[in-house]
């Protein structure tokens, strides 16, 4: 399909309304992963546009989904899907003993056996990998470490932090992809 023609569909899908998000959002981000050499990179501000406007009116499923898509490029990703919100509710979750393996799971697109592996690491180190490679900050991150083993010493929660400022975030964002790879394997 020649660049005019995708660019005049994709605006169609935008005008059916919230509706269509999740079908325009999925198809954007499948072209942003694989961009079309004879595709303008005019067009592509466009389009990344599309996607942060739909991201904001799909669920978290969909979004979840989204980032799977975007794994390539997990630059693009933390711009169209940012995690702020998700490390706040990971910490309100943690804070009120709610179903933090629940919330980490759809967080991270993982199944729920993966999200208990991670928080049960006595370790730290999957805690770690996993929120450096979902991109959430320091603090949410630091909020978690404190939240799920709250009988750590600080000795051991500053190990974790600085394991935390010092892991590439391509090393925690290879990892996470494993664990969801391995899901549906």
């Amino acid at each position: 399909m020649a660049a005019s023609q995708k660019l005049s569909h994709l605006l169609q899908l935008a005008d059916q309304g919230p509706s269509s998000r999740a079908a325009l959002a999925e198809e954007v981000a499948e072209l942003l992963s694989d961009w079309p050499q004879d595709y303008p990179e005019s067009m592509r501000g466009i389009c990344e546009a599309l996607l942060a406007k739909a991201a904001r009116d799909v669920d978290q499923a969909t979004r979840a989904r989204l980032r799977v898509q975007l794994y390539s490029d997990p630059d693009l990703a933390h711009r169209m899907l940012p995690r702020e919100s998700a490390g706040h509710r990971l910490v309100e979750t943690a804070r009120q003993s709610g179903d933090l393996v629940g919330a980490l799971a759809e967080d991270l697109a993982v199944e729920r056996q993966v999200a208990a592996h991670i928080l049960d690491d006595e370790s730290g180190m999957s805690l770690v990998l996993a929120c450096k490679g979902a991109h959430l900050d320091r603090s949410a991150f630091s909020a978690l470490a404190v939240l799920t083993r709250p009988h750590r010493d600080r000795i051991h929660a500053f190990a974790m932090l600085d394991a935390f400022d010092t892991v590439p975030v391509s090393e925690a964002t290879r990892m996470l992809r494993g664990w969801r790879e391995a899901q549906a394997a």
